[in-house]
């Protein structure tokens, strides 16, 4: 065992013990969800603010999460945390032959196709329903935006795909006219505006534009602005309901203009 991860491993041993903490050992798979997903956002909230020190501390609070999950499968008879090294490391090996093997990958397009192939490969020498479909292993978890992107990346990787970017920007004013005809009775407004955003991502991909951080981006402007906002009215002892929206609007703008 390297004796990087070995400390680590000691403490969690140490929690999990006879002697350990009572709320540690009360811990399962399912109660520690929830933190694995929280400690997910916060390595990606340091990450965005290029933050490098809040950077290592929150990868050591989620390497904590994935030692903690393989403490509990070990005390269970499941697997231990070599075993999850091991796994790792050998499955890397094998979805880079260009590295590790005599296959050739001359850029990272074909990396990519050769990653699912060797996927299916694995999946069906387990026999395993999910090779039938490369859209089947799709984590049902993933954010909306995110599945997206990942649906529509698979489907290029076929050959599937819209041969420039005018294809997708044809199809987003396609939807916005059929949500139109959905307002007027002629279709479901909620699957159209689902193809709008399928195309809004579709368009994003084209320009190599990471369509969760650029609507977190500007979710986070506005919110921003918002508050912004609500301190000019603050200032004038005011609440919303005593502005029209066309002033509100107007304070939108002032608060546009200075740089918020």
């Amino acid at each position: 065992m390297s004796q990087e991860i070995k400390p680590l491993l000691d403490v969690m041993d140490a929690l999990l013990g006879e002697n350990g903490c009572p709320w540690d050992k009360e811990q399962t798979h399912q109660t520690l969800r929830k933190n694995l997903l929280e400690e997910s956002h916060e390595v990606i909230e340091a990450i965005d603010n290029e933050d490098m020190m809040h950077l290592q501390e929150e990868l050591g609070d989620l390497l904590l999460q994935v030692v903690f999950h393989a403490k509990l499968a070990e005390q269970a008879g499941h697997f231990n945390f070599q075993d999850v090294v091991d796994g790792i490391s050998d499955k890397l090996k094998r979805r880079h032959p260009h590295i590790f093997g005599d296959v050739k990958a001359n850029n990272a397009e074909e990396v990519l196709s050769n990653w699912e192939e060797i996927k299916k490969k694995e999946k069906a020498a387990k026999g395993e329903e999910a090779a039938k479909s490369i859209m089947s292993d799709l984590p049902p978890t993933l954010p909306a935006l995110l599945k997206a992107e990942k649906v529509q990346q698979k489907a290029h990787r076929v050959g599937f795909d819209w041969d420039d970017i005018e294809g997708p920007k044809a199809k987003i004013y396609e939807e916005m006219q059929e949500i139109e005809d959905a307002r007027q009775g002629n279709g479901d407004v909620e699957e159209e505006v689902g193809d709008l955003l399928f195309s809004v991502v579709n368009m994003a991909r084209f320009l190599q534009v990471d369509p969760e951080k650029a609507l977190t981006m500007t979710t986070n402007k506005f919110i921003r602005r918002f508050k912004a906002m609500e301190g000019k009215i603050g200032l004038d002892k005011k609440n919303f309901a005593d502005y029209t929206v066309e002033e509100l609007d107007m304070i939108w703008n002032t608060v546009k203009q200075e740089n918020f």
